[in-house]
């Protein structure tokens, strides 16, 4: 019973930090840290080859823009109606690189089997530190914490995806 009541607490948590993100509200350090290790846990099961059933939504660099990804979202459909692959490249760039590759990650958490996230090459840390993703986190932590953190995690993104027809 108590594992179950973790897990519905996870669930819960989960819901909420995702609602908070969608509001392009960044959640907290400890929050993002306790986020990337369960992507971790669920990252480190999948292969680097990815398999992917169709029908699924395959979106192309975001960069940080953030409501670039909610129109995405408004428009294909929220997750888990709709099945997702996102080919990488989520920092840099854009001014929300932070909330935008925070939701990409809850929403794996969340929904593990709807949701496919890619590692592109700007999700490395030598790209990130010219690119702005470093710059970002320092600005909105004031310590490089929230950085390490992804880019750290950004280690176990699969590659590559091969979609099935079915």
């Amino acid at each position: 019973m108590a594992a179950n009541s973790q897990s519905s607490d996870l669930i819960t948590d989960l819901d909420e930090q995702i609602s908070q993100l969608m509001q392009c509200k960044p959640l907290s350090e400890p929050q993002v840290r306790a986020l990337c290790e369960k992507a971790k846990e669920i990252l480190i099961q999948e292969s680097n080859v990815q398999p992917v059933k169709s029908p699924v939504t395959i979106c192309g660099d975001i960069h940080g823009q953030f409501h670039d990804l909610a129109e995405l979202f408004r428009m294909g459909g929220k997750c888990p109606d709709t099945n997702y692959l996102f080919m990488g490249d989520y920092v840099d760039r854009g001014y929300y690189s932070v909330e935008t590759v925070t939701l990409l990650v809850a929403l794996k958490v969340r929904y593990p089997q709807r949701i496919t996230i890619l590692r592109g090459n700007h999700e490395s840390r030598q790209i990130t530190q010219v690119y702005g993703f470093y710059d970002e986190c320092l600005r909105k932590y004031g310590n490089a914490n929230v950085w390490k953190t992804f880019t750290d995690l950004f280690d176990y993104f699969p590659l590559t995806a091969m979609v099935s027809k079915t």
